[in-house]
């Protein structure tokens, strides 16, 4: 495997860990580790697919990349905010 095939199986890896701990209760969509697992696994998945020059897929990882991101700003908005 290629290092552009390391980067896109981890990021896939780290998605589907954060649907299977969901799906089985074990972590909440609302946790900050299910939050990261998702940020980090769409990121490095968007980045295999643009070195691959796969479009389709930059465009599916990047969205999902940054609606993760809007979940980990709405994480830490609302926990500041509970905490003041």
């Amino acid at each position: 495997m290629t290092l552009v095939d390391w980067i896109g199986s981890c990021g896939v890896f780290l998605i589907l860990l954060a649907y299977f701990l969901n799906v089985t209760s074990k972590l909440e969509s609302k946790h900050l580790p299910f939050i990261l697992l998702n940020l980090v696994g769409a990121s490095m998945a968007c980045l295999a697919s643009y070195l691959i020059n796969y479009l389709p897929f930059v465009i599916l990882e990047g969205v999902w990349a940054l609606v993760s991101g809007y979940a980990l700003y709405n994480y830490f908005s609302i926990n500041t905010v509970t905490q003041k």
